[in-house]
């Protein structure tokens, strides 16, 4: 199992930090990679975690998207203070891809739903760097 560094990002307020980790380099279906994220709130305001928009382009251009509804059937609600801890997985067919998108959120208070950006990760198996640009 390859782990990497921590990455961090943060807006009005909240921070973000990811993790990725390669599960098994050698899987018959692809690269298994886990990833881990934390959404701490670190605002004076009771906040709601109500979706996601994620992307995970890979080195040949192909884009794979998950643009749902909370996280994985919950909608945490954060206190000041408070974090949010989540994790999942993919599999990708080539050895390297970026993860990147934001996550979406409501004040308490407020009717309009805002985003948090989410730092930008690689997804690149050690050794087979190849690592693909956004555009």
């Amino acid at each position: 199992m390859e782990e990497s560094e921590f990455v961090v990002s943060q807006t009005d307020g909240i921070t973000v930090s990811a993790c990725p980790v390669l599960v098994d380099g050698f899987a018959p279906s692809g690269f298994m990679w886990g990833y881990y994220l934390c959404i701490e709130n670190n605002t004076d305001q009771k906040i709601q975690l109500v979706g996601k928009d994620w992307n995970i382009t890979d080195e040949n251009g192909n884009s794979y998207n998950d643009s749902s509804v909370g996280f994985k059937g919950e909608l945490p609600e954060l206190e000041p203070g408070e974090y949010f801890e989540f994790t999942s997985e993919t599999t990708l067919n080539v050895p390297n891809a970026v993860f990147y998108g934001s996550c979406k959120f409501l004040s308490e208070g407020q009717e309009k739903v805002k985003e948090i950006r989410i730092p930008t990760f690689s997804l690149s198996v050690p050794g087979k760097k190849n690592v693909p640009t956004l555009h």
